[in-house]
């Protein structure tokens, strides 16, 4: 007798990646569902048009599907998207933090809200492109770094919770990019050659300033003063929305040496910057943190750590605290520990959990 096949929602994005993920799930054996949120808002679909969650994606993920014979929804998530995702990342710029918005979007969207989707169309699982390994066992799922150093994106998976894992499947995890490039030319299909999305997708340009000037409105930017580590007033400024920690660009003061910011401060709306020295730490603490594996210490852990995505890791102290918190000590000191950022654990190439860089307050000068 004929064992029934299991059901996939893939959400396509109109890229190479989902794509291929789309034929590498048939050919596993599965039934394949293909879907493409809408998730830019009404305002905004113009400048959407060739982004990854723009028009154009659409048109290319319904060609694929067509393609690999597979059936293909549009699901409209603009409110949802911009109230999990615009929204939460207006609010860090404005509360002195540096967003990640597509670790929020993956444990709020695309393995969060899409889930009702899928459980009304009768599937098992959820799967995307994403260049990580998902191992499923009895009774929990493990998360690996995919196997392309260049192209593994566990980093952005950190947050979700074992009931997500368990019902997700990454199918290109075990690959590399030209291994899927050659594949998608192998099927003729059109979008094997399109160049990878490397911004924000619902920030045109890249220009995340210009975005919060045109999603807040000037008069939500929280103004104030810049002064030196020594406490010395360097200038007015128009909003701590407009700063990040490492930032060198467009600093007034015309000072001789290079200088960065090193803290924004929330409470003051004050800017301090710094020299280069003044951006390394070797201690800072996390929190809302998501621990994947169950088994975690309740003591003192020597373990990996990447601050941020393009970060190769470094190997750290990791204390678990209460209150959803951790303590990381850094065995060489890091340049840029971010507020807001991601610190994403690893044992290897398996990801412990992680959470989100606290400011260092005890560490600014008055």
């Amino acid at each position: 007798m004929n064992r029934k096949k299991q059901r996939v929602l893939l959400g396509m994005s109109g890229g190479v990646d989902s794509s291929v993920a789309g034929y590498l799930l048939r050919e596993q054996g599965y039934e394949v569902i293909g879907v493409t949120m809408k998730v830019w808002p009404q305002d905004c679909i113009s400048r959407a048009e060739d982004k990854c969650c723009g028009p154009q994606a659409v048109a290319d993920a319904r060609g694929v599907a067509h393609s690999l014979g597979i059936p293909h929804y549009v699901v409209d998530e603009a409110d949802q998207f911009e109230r999990l995702v615009i929204d939460y990342f207006s609010s860090e710029y404005q509360a002195g933090r540096t967003p990640n918005p597509c670790v929020i979007c993956n444990e709020k969207i695309k393995f969060g809200n899409l889930w009702s989707k899928a459980a009304a169309l009768g599937c098992d699982y959820i799967a995307t492109g994403h260049y990580a390994i998902i191992e499923h066992h009895s009774n929990r799922a493990v998360l690996r770094k995919g196997v392309d150093p260049r192209k593994d994106q566990s980093y952005f998976l950190f947050s979700l919770r074992q009931t997500q894992l368990r019902r997700a499947l990454t199918p290109l995890g075990k690959m590399s990019k030209p291994q899927i490039r050659e594949i998608a030319r192998s099927l003729g299909l059109k979008v094997a050659d399109k160049i990878d999305s490397q911004e924000i997708c619902f920030v045109p340009g890249n220009d995340y300033k210009a975005f919060l000037r045109s999603h807040l409105g000037e008069n939500e930017f929280h103004r104030g003063e810049i002064y030196d580590a020594d406490g010395n007033f360097v200038a007015e400024h128009n909003g701590i929305e407009l700063f990040t920690i490492g930032q060198r660009k467009g600093l007034p003061g015309g000072s001789l040496r290079p200088r960065y910011v090193v803290d924004v401060d929330p409470e003051t709306n004050r800017v301090t910057v710094g020299d280069a020295p003044d951006l390394v730490c070797d201690e800072f603490e996390i929190d809302r943190t998501n621990w994947i594996e169950r088994d975690l210490p309740s003591e003192d852990v020597d373990l990996t750590v990447k601050i941020r995505y393009s970060h190769p890791g470094t190997p750290a102290t990791v204390t678990p605290l209460e209150n959803n918190r951790a303590r990381i000590r850094l065995r060489e000191p890091q340049r840029a520990v971010t507020p807001g950022q991601a610190a994403v654990i690893y044992d290897g190439d398996v990801v412990i959990g992680g959470g989100w860089i606290c400011r260092r307050e005890a560490l600014v000068p008055a």
